[in-house]
């Protein structure tokens, strides 16, 4: 394991405009680093006042992605570890609010001894520390760290001075810098244009960061004269300007980074000697995507439908099971408060009710897993998904009446799914969370063990906070509901099935965190699948 020492730094920055895909810049040059042998751990850096995602609405920040260790983070660190295909941890992600946080309780506590505490050197050090866990925190020989925001907010200054000043401690050798930016085409004149490039480059040069590689985003490629123009303008050499053109497929891109070169660079510039990358199983995973034939349709049923990134991890996790079947994917991304809800759903392969908190919309959930259920259509529940399930089953299956969770209507008679004894009391909204992952056995003989190739534990991350209520399970069973997965002590239900149904299993656990394009998580895989075949049974 390398020292903090030998650990080497790669930050990348954006600049003109958000949305340009630092993220996917990152996480494709670690798809490439580690494709050369060398390990490899990422960071993303926040700069809002949040300490973490967790109680923020999917409309302001997209999903909150979950860490094996139980930290609620960016989406950025799902692209990241389905990328280089590593586990993260919550030291991956640091927001200004985190670091407030800590500086805060250290000056109440005294630890700064009567100093005044100020952004420089105090909140600097503090983000130097957070950036250098990463390192520590892994056996990492390069750390990738995507500064989010755009250069030039006042709200991400600190973390860019602070990644300043770790140039100037640890060297050149050790600390390089990553600029995506724009090149826009104006098409009434017919021309790209450079000038958005060359501001941003002056703005980090006024902040003293001089970036070493510039990757310049556009929906066309640049030619010679523009690379040479901006590389006489960044002080660079040309082979350090990376052309990254609109890809037909973000899986596209680490191969699209490697032909022009982005390993090659870095490698260079930090001093790494390593051997080609071996990107077979890349190459081979872009051209099954090429090769998909057909599409499957997918009726994703949520209230966050509006903003696609509210459930980022479920459709990539799709799309990966998609590509394993070798058919297009299409998501019909419907608003369980939808009116038309029932003839929505009639065209659907399969049906998927993701997580998510709160009352509304519930009862089109529920509709839409009692359709799932009547048509046996295939059927993917997750969290609250299986929360409906279960809902849906105890009213119109087991005679339960008015059947809810306790979350949402206190006075049901039949709270199936509730808070457990030892959660009543817990005021702190997060307090209650079961959060990161959690070991789940699976039952013999059960459509969820098959699925896992006939493991007896399995370890899934979670997200929530209401439980199937244990005095009502039997009932429940009575009637046909078989649990197939429960948690060690068989008191927590983790999955369940309907057997008699051709695919209907929901989970409380959340597969779409461990889901990688080269291995689709198996209740995904296996449901896609399901639907597939029930597409092709359909047009036959």
């Amino acid at each position: 394991m390398p020292t903090n020492r030998d650990v080497r730094y790669v930050f990348v920055t954006g600049g003109v405009v958000s949305g340009l895909g630092k993220g996917i810049t990152a996480a494709s040059l670690g798809t490439l680093l580690k494709a050369r042998g060398v390990s490899v751990s990422m960071q993303k850096c926040d700069p809002y006042l949040n300490v973490d995602p967790g109680t923020m609405s999917p409309y302001q920040h997209g999903e909150v992605f979950v860490t094996e260790d139980g930290a609620e983070t960016d989406l950025d660190l799902g692209h990241y570890e389905r990328f280089i295909d590593e586990n993260l941890t919550r030291a991956s992600n640091v927001t200004t609010g985190a670091i407030y946080d800590a500086v805060i309780k250290k000056e109440r506590r005294g630890d700064y001894l009567g100093a005044t505490v100020q952004v420089i050197p105090h909140i600097t050090n503090a983000i130097k520390d957070r950036i250098r866990q990463a390192g520590a925190a892994s056996d990492a020989e390069v750390v990738i760290v995507e500064v989010g925001g755009t250069v030039g907010d006042i709200e991400s200054l600190p973390f860019l001075e602070a990644i300043r000043q770790m140039r100037s401690e640890l060297g050149r050798n050790n600390v390089i810098f990553v600029h995506v930016t724009l090149v826009p085409f104006l098409g009434f004149v017919g021309e790209l244009k450079t000038k958005t490039t060359q501001h941003s480059v002056q703005e980090l040069r006024r902040i003293g960061i001089e970036p070493d590689v510039l990757v310049l985003r556009s929906d066309r490629e640049l030619t010679g004269g523009i690379k040479e123009k901006i590389a006489l303008y960044g002080g660079i050499h040309v082979d350090q300007v990376i052309s990254a053109t609109d890809a037909p497929d973000i899986y596209h891109v680490p191969l699209m980074m490697e032909r022009e070169g982005l390993d090659r660079i870095v490698c260079r510039l930090l001093g790494l000697e390593t051997p080609p990358p071996d990107l077979t199983e890349w190459q081979e995973f872009a051209a099954h995507i090429d090769r998909c034939e057909g599409t499957v349709k997918i009726a994703l049923v949520g209230k966050y439908v509006q903003l696609h990134d509210a459930y980022l991890s479920v459709s990539e996790a799709l799309r990966h099971a998609a590509i394993h079947h070798g058919v297009n994917l299409e998501i019909d991304w419907i608003d369980s408060d939808d009116q038309d809800l029932e003839s929505r759903l009639a065209g659907a392969d399969g049906i998927l009710v993701p997580g998510g908190f709160g009352s509304r919309g519930i009862e089109g959930k529920i509709a839409a897993t009692r359709y799932a259920r009547e048509h046996d259509v295939p059927f993917l529940g997750i969290c609250l998904g299986m929360q409906v399930a279960i809902i849906e089953f105890a009213r119109h299956v087991a005679g339960m009446e008015g059947a809810n969770s306790s979350e949402f209507d206190r006075e049901t008679p039949f709270p199936v799914i509730d808070l457990l004894p030892e959660q009543q009391d817990i005021e702190d909204m997060g307090g209650t969370m079961r959060l990161g992952a959690d070991p789940v056995t699976l039952v013999e003989d059960t459509r969820g063990r098959a699925l896992y190739g006939d493991v007896p534990v399995i370890y899934e991350r979670h997200r929530h906070r209401y439980e199937v209520n244990p005095h009502l399970r039997p009932r429940l069973e009575e009637r046909g509901l078989v649990v197939s997965g429960h948690s060690p002590s068989a008191r927590l239900v983790e999955m369940i099935e309907l057997p008699e149904l051709t695919w209907f299993v929901a989970s409380q656990f959340h597969p779409e965190f461990k889901s990688r394009p080269t291995k689709p998580a198996p209740l995904f895989r296996d449901f896609v699948g399901a639907a597939v075949s029930a597409r092709v049974h359909s047009a036959s």
